[in-house]
């Protein structure tokens, strides 16, 4: 025996606490009418996860819990619970849980709220339903046949016949496993749909992310390139640089020392000059006479080149408006005109410098050379300059020279006033001129010497300072090529090696190159691309997740899909095997309550007719012919009674449907025993001669299950081991008392 008792409190008319326990295979429950018998077996659908109220006889949740009386308040819940032996019997549980003894247990409250507790631990109905479902039991079905229900089984459809014979045989569980599969197969469509949406909408991001990488990873191979021709080309140019640092040191270095001894020279023959001439002062007066006279000449010659400057552009603006042609040819005259005088004041000047006897005068000479000179040159570059200063104001340009011109004037004076003082100063040592000529040609020859050394060193000056901007430019080169590249493209090896050559037309190539990649990289963005490398990978990872999820997905489905087909089959098979004991325990059944006869159950299945035309007038008109397509599967009743021409079901009278019915249940039963029957009242249409066969069924459902048997018929009584009778009193509250029969008996032993 699986059942150990029943417990009720506050449900229906049990207002207060009353337990059945179940120690007889046969239990029956007796008492009159309206006196709360019923309630026991709806108190079973209770316990065990029944929804429908209308199947517990009410309305509402309130009207399964006590309402009160005159003498007793309203309860506030009803609580129903069900205890089972739970110890292995032939190595398996009855309950898939590891306890040996179960008990489940419902309570309700009038707020509607539910609870479900398994030993006291909350749970959700569903556990409670696998749970149960896993040893054949239900809150409804066949081991539950309630008042009135008996002759249901007759008068449902095929299709819900079948129900109730699957649950039955035990195949809910299939149902169960075959619904909760469709409903995951149904999920995991919706994700399926979901997850491709995603990827779907991951797609052009990606797509566009994967472009920018692609931009990112073309601007790294050029950063890469840019790095190698940058080390490469710094590691040239730094030794370019220092390779004409080092030719310049070198030239300067004799030069500077050959400067030095004639300086020393110079000082060493003007204290000669110094001393033939009689004294200091006459030579440090001659010196500054002439180091004056050298600053006036230099100061005439600057205004002279000024004058030459204007009236060359006052020449030009004047023969601005001419024709160009006319100008061409004027331009040739003065021009030819110009240097045919230059050259005649050269020659005179010439003959001036033969036939001058002293140093000053030939310097003097030479300066005023030197100042014609540039005149003519400016005078020249100003003709040059003609065509471009069309614009200039004329009268400016006069103004300007009349200063100019004035200034000459002022300066002439001064310097005719210098050469004065400077020839009288010469006539007082002209009487040591001759001794000291000798000496003056020597400070001379020293000057002019160092005047061509000082020009080369000015040159290398010129060099030196053009290398140190080409240095300072070679240093920008380089923290730029660190804030492109990195620091890595400034790290190179340094060459010493003198043999070392640099193809410098190559090297020059080289830098047009790398100015054109750091064009082309400032183009594609001067930033790493970190973040959209990031983003990318992180899109990638994403994309690659769902379509593994997809894959996933689509294993599940297939999966799915294998399992609903291999519960099918099962469900198939085990039905038709199923049908098969049924049907050899149904005839036999219906033999013994009838005295003869033939029952059977035939799997049949549902024809559904529709018009095969989908047009609207044609399926509305009479005359469209029909299309006849295959429905559902469903078992209906084929019998025939002893000594009677009856074929169908509609044909029997109600105590004959009773006894199909009844028959039918307990061939049900037998097929796959549940650990208990609950029958009430399913006697109540029989007469006596069919009572004593109701009750030998019932001693024979009894070898299989547990039978609690709600009745009023005696002979059923008889079969029970243990009696319950149920009474209420004045205060409408349900009441137990209970005989065993069994205890009766071996107490009369």
């Amino acid at each position: 025996m699986y059942l150990k008792s029943l417990e009720l409190s506050g449900f229906k008319s049990f207002a207060k606490k009353a337990k059945l326990d179940f120690t007889s295979q046969v239990t029956a429950i007796v008492g009159p009418n309206g006196s709360g018998k019923s309630n026991v077996a709806e108190g079973f659908r209770f316990a065990l996860g029944e929804q429908r109220v209308s199947a517990m006889r009410g309305k509402r949740t309130e009207d399964l819990i006590w309402n009160g009386s005159h003498t007793m308040g309203r309860a506030g819940r009803a609580k129903v619970s069900l205890t089972f032996d739970n110890t292995p019997k032939k190595g398996a549980r009855l309950l898939d849980i590891d306890f040996d003894e179960v008990s489940v247990e419902r309570v309700v409250h009038r707020d509607s709220s539910t609870d479900y507790l398994i030993n006291g631990s909350a749970v959700r109905r569903k556990d409670i339903v696998e749970l149960l479902a896993g040893a054949n039991i239900g809150a409804s079905g066949h081991h539950i046949i309630s008042q009135g229900e008996t002759d249901r089984i007759l008068n449902v459809t095929p299709k819900e016949r079948k129900v109730m014979l699957e649950e039955a045989l035990g195949l809910k569980v299939f149902h169960y496993k075959k619904d909760e599969s469709l409903r995951k197969l149904e999920k995991t469509e919706v994700n399926k749909g979901e997850v491709e949406a995603m990827r779907r909408e991951l797609k052009p991001h990606l797509a566009f992310l994967k472009r920018q990488v692609e931009k990112i990873q073309k601007a790294h191979e050029m950063r890469e390139e840019l790095k190698a021709l940058y080390k490469e080309y710094l590691q040239h140019e730094d030794f370019l640089l220092a390779r004409e640092e080092k030719r310049l040191k070198e030239a300067r270095t004799p030069l500077q020392n050959e400067y030095d001894e004639l300086e020393k020279k110079h000082r060493e023959a003007t204290e000669a000059l110094r001393r033939v001439e009689g004294g200091e002062d006459k030579a440090e007066k001659i010196l500054a006479f002439e180091r004056e006279l050298a600053d006036v000449r230099g100061r005439k010659d600057e205004i002279s080149r000024e004058l030459g400057r204007i009236e060359g552009a006052i020449e030009a603006l004047k023969k601005a408006h001419e024709s160009q042609k006319k100008q061409e040819d004027v331009g040739k005259k003065v021009s030819l005109t110009k240097v045919e005088d230059f050259v005649r004041e050269l020659q005179k000047t010439f003959e001036e410098v033969h036939t001058a006897s002293d140093v000053g005068v030939v310097q003097s000479i030479i300066i005023k050379a030197k100042t014609y000179a540039q005149g003519f040159l400016d005078s020249l570059r100003g003709e040059e300059k003609e065509n471009v200063s069309e614009s200039l104001d004329i009268e400016a340009q006069q103004e300007e020279k009349r200063a100019l011109e004035k200034k000459f004037e002022d300066i002439t004076h001064e310097e005719k006033r210098i050469e004065r003082d400077y020839d009288s100063l010469r006539k007082e040592v002209e009487a040591d001129q001759h001794s000291s000529r000798e000496a003056e040609r020597a400070v001379f020859a020293i000057t002019t010497e160092q005047t061509k050394l000082r020009s080369k060193l000015e040159h290398i000056e010129n060099e030196t300072k053009i290398l140190q901007i080409r240095r300072e430019a070679f240093n920008e080169e380089k923290m730029e090529a660190e804030a492109f590249v990195g620091h890595e493209s400034i790290v190179y090896k340094q060459v010493v090696d003198s043999e070392y050559e640099v193809n410098e037309e190559e090297h020059a190539k080289q830098r047009k190159h790398i100015e054109r990649l750091k064009i082309r990289l400032e183009d594609a963005g001067g930033g790493s691309g970190d973040e959209i490398l990031k983003e990318y990978e992180d899109v990638t990872e994403r994309d690659s997740f769902l379509e593994h999820e997809l894959e996933d997905l689509e294993k599940s489905t297939a999966s799915l899909r294998d399992l609903i087909a291999e519960l099918d089959d099962e469900l198939q098979t085990t039905f038709k095997k199923g049908i098969q004991k049924i049907n050899a325990q149904f005839g036999e059944l219906f033999a013994v309550m009838f005295g003869g006869g033939t029952a059977a159950l035939k799997v049949v299945r549902e024809e559904i007719k529709k018009p095969k035309d989908t047009d609207i007038e044609a399926a509305l008109s009479d005359d469209v012919p029909e299309e006849v397509e295959e429905g559902e599967e469903g078992v209906e009743i084929t019998l025939s009674l002893p000594r009677k021409k009856i074929k169908g079901l509609q044909m029997l009278s109600g105590g004959e449907r009773a006894l199909t019915s009844i028959a039918l249940l307990f061939a049900m039963s037998q097929v796959n025993p549940p650990p208990f029957l609950v029958l009430d009242e399913t006697d109540a249409a029989l007469d006596e001669a069919n009572s004593r066969r109701y009750g030998d069924m019932i001693e024979r459902l009894a070898q299989h299950s547990q039978l609690i048997v709600i009745t009023h018929n005696r002979e059923t009584m008889s079969r029970a081991g243990v009696l319950y009778g149920v009474t209420m009193g004045s205060d409408g509250v349900s009441q137990l008392l209970s005989v065993s029969f069994d205890e009766g008996v071996q107490f009369a032993k």
